[in-house]
């Protein structure tokens, strides 16, 4: 069986395991984020209308922001993909696809707090191009946006069935399925609100499992143990099976073609992600002092994912294969198993045993249903805003916003898996799926970035130039993989060369087409626009005197007037934070991709064994950092609400409750703009002084 399926061994695990995992991790997710959605809404008042379900009333902290921009970004392909390249390219293949993938999240910082500021009342990032741009315009960047979110759900799929399949046995098709169940309950129970925090749990459990692999494998571990015996075994690979355009062959050098190339794939394909309006959607839900900080700590922490795990992983994976504890051993891995992302799962085998891969299958979980839950919500409001509000319901009220999105979750859930089954009988893996993406819909970014950020660019730019500059790209990967390997497939077309040229044509084609369309007939678009004709949901909710009203009621007139008072110093607010974001995004991404990696591969330096050993450091003091950071700060954050939520449900006094919860909303509106504070600290300063 498994040399009919591609895989040299048989699964490890029982499918019974496997089928266990996906139902009971599932279960347990959507029972707990079901279960805090009821108290956030019993105590806290957050009732699900449709702009606590989509934007959670934009008023997200740092850390909750920051945890979910990474766990939107670990996909199954940052764990098992970056593995592989760490297993092919050796060093320089997970810091390559780190510093690669990571940089558009710390560039994406400066677009998320422009939209803030221009369009402080959007719902979606689309809903902005429609007001600016028209029908036409507007229908060309939600199919962009809903290619990207399909495509990434469907990848996320695959990757996730592919490992389950070969480490437990379980039906491919059937876990394409079980994968979505837990996020579409929680999803529809608790909104972007319960993304948000489950985002959190699931990036929490990634790191707690990646600092036990980090110290598994460089400290503890019989097979490899320490970095000089991990740095001994890559030197023995190297001697054993070189990799060309290496430096010498070697495994233990920045001076990677390879590597170099998997660099410039990423940052084309990375940057396909700015397509997805998911990225846009927790820049909405942020509160506006967050939102520069959220992105930047998230893109820092999401950094050392891919680059420790496939350090640890990917390193051991080509350290390890000519030893008698490796899965495959007398033989290597064979392409189909390479493709499949098994480097990760087999050298967790080889290390750590069957409990190695029942962390890896649990980190795989994470990632998928994690960013799936993102995906799901960003597709539900693009549907629910920009088609059925847009064109269908012009007049649709908020409760058949509501209803209509809850019914896009389901829809959306289903459509994945059953694409997700159909790519997977067609041979797709999840390196080509993500590093092809970026030539179908990296031509959108410029357009997209100009459309909040230059006010001259026009119709005839915004429209053409993506649509002109995809097609280009489409074209120069399938011209490079026949000129250069001599056929078209799936294999010619996932080299490197061919998804270099692709991914470079779709992302710089609009850099020349759209400022030359745009000087045909400049625009001169009044920015105030965005403010005036994009408004809130008419069902929304707000809290006075202790009780619920609508924001029809003349009781709630003077907490929406207070908040559109604060309006201006809310721009003032993200005008600063603009600033320091280009500065701070700009110096990183040059550190990143220039300053660090540069010299070392100019050089073709080798690693030395103390260089080598320092490098492992570095390693375990990002890994530490990241953790600390997505761990603690929305604890931080919330530290007064949690407070506040456990002295409700311990006093029982419900109508203490309801006053101390309308005290949290009211100071949002009325003092959180002004004040250096959060809502819930306001709210507990007042209920101390009672």
């Amino acid at each position: 069986m498994a040399e009919s399926s591609g895989f040299q061994i048989a699964a490890p695990l029982s499918s019974g395991l496997g089928y266990g995992l996906l139902v009971g991790i599932g279960s347990a997710f959507a029972i707990g984020m079901s279960t805090l959605s009821w108290f956030l809404s019993r105590y806290m008042n957050e009732i699900q209308d449709s702009e606590m379900f989509m934007t959670a009333k934009h008023s997200v902290q740092t850390g909750l922001i920051a945890s979910a921009v990474v766990s939107s970004w670990t996909i199954a392909t940052t764990l098992l993909g970056s593995t592989t390249y760490g297993y092919s390219y050796g060093i320089s293949g997970p810091y390559w696809y780190a510093a690669g993938a990571s940089v558009q999240i710390l560039l994406f910082s400066v677009a998320a707090i422009e939209l803030k500021k221009g369009a402080p009342n959007a719902q979606t990032f689309l809903q902005v191009v429609k007001v600016r741009y028209g029908t036409a315009a507007h229908l060309v960047f939600c199919a962009y946006s809903q290619v990207y979110q399909l495509i990434t759900t469907v990848n996320l799929l695959v990757g996730g069935s592919a490992a389950y399949s070969a480490m437990t046995g379980v039906n491919r098709d059937a876990s394409c399925f079980l994968f979505p169940i837990g996020v579409v309950i929680y999803t529809l129970a608790g909104g972007i609100k319960a993304t948000f925090i489950t985002d959190w749990v699931h990036t929490v459990i990634i790191y707690l499992i990646m600092l036990y692999s980090l110290f598994r494998i460089y400290v503890t571990a019989d097979v490899v143990g320490s970095p000089d015996r991990m740095w001994e075994l890559l030197k023995e690979a190297g001697r054993l099976h070189p990799i060309e355009g290496n430096a010498h062959g070697e495994y233990l050098t920045m001076g990677s073609d390879g590597g170099g190339y998997i660099g410039l794939v990423f940052i084309g394909a990375g940057f396909a992600a700015a397509v997805d309006s998911q990225l846009f959607q927790k820049a909405i839900a942020a509160d506006p002092r967050s939102t520069s900080k959220g992105y930047i700590i998230g893109g820092l922490s999401w950094f050392t994912i891919p680059f420790v795990l496939a350090s640890t992983y990917g390193l051991t994976a080509a350290a390890t294969e000519h030893l008698p504890s490796f899965p495959t051993y007398p033989n290597r891995m064979n392409a189909y198993e390479i493709s499949s992302g098994m480097a990760m799962p087999y050298a967790a085998l080889a290390v750590n045993g069957k409990g190695g891969v029942i962390a890896i299958l649990l980190m795989v979980f994470m990632a998928v249903t994690s960013a799936m839950s993102s995906e799901t919500v960003a597709t539900t409001a693009l549907l629910t805003y920009n088609v059925y509000q847009a064109y269908i319901n012009p007049k649709a009220s908020g409760k058949q916003l509501l209803f209509f999105s809850h019914c896009v979750t389901v829809g959306f859930a289903i459509v994945a898996a059953a694409v997700a089954i159909a790519f997977n009988h067609g041979g797709f893996s999840v390196s080509f799926l993500i590093t092809a993406i970026g030539i179908f819909v990296d031509s959108a970014i410029i357009p997209m970035a100009c459309t909040i950020m230059w006010r001259k660019q026009s119709r005839l730019a915004v429209i053409v130039s993506p649509l002109a500059s995809s097609a280009a790209a489409i074209l120069a990967w399938f011209l490079t993989a026949h000129t250069h390997f001599g056929e078209i497939s799936i294999t010619t077309l996932n080299q490197n060369l061919p998804l270099v040229a692709g991914n470079m044509m779709a992302l710089t084609g609009p850099i020349v087409l759209t400022p030359l369309l745009t000087y045909i007939k400049p625009d001169n678009f009044d920015w105030q626009v965005f403010k005036d004709q994009i408004k809130r949901g008419d069902d929304e909710h707000v809290t006075v005197d202790g009780h619920v009203v609508t924001t029809h009621d003349a009781e709630a007139q003077a907490v929406l007037d207070e908040r559109k008072r604060h309006e201006d110093e809310n721009e003032r607010i993200l005008l600063g934070a603009r600033n320091r974001s280009i500065g701070v995004s700009i110096v990183l991404t040059l550190v990143l991709t220039l300053l660090w990696p540069i010299p070392m591969y100019a050089t073709n330096y080798i690693f030395s064994k103390p260089f080598f050993r320092a490098w492992v450091a570095v390693l375990f003091i990002v890994a530490f950092l990241a953790a600390g950071a997505i761990t603690l700060l929305p604890i931080w954050d919330a530290r007064k609400v949690m407070a506040l939520i456990v002295k409700r449900w311990f006093k029982k006094d419900e109508v203490y409750a309801a006053e101390a919860i309308s005290e949290v909303v009211t100071s949002r509106d009325a003092k959180g703009a002004s004040e250096n504070t959060t809502p819930a600290q306001n709210s507990m300063e007042k209920i101390d002084e009672k």
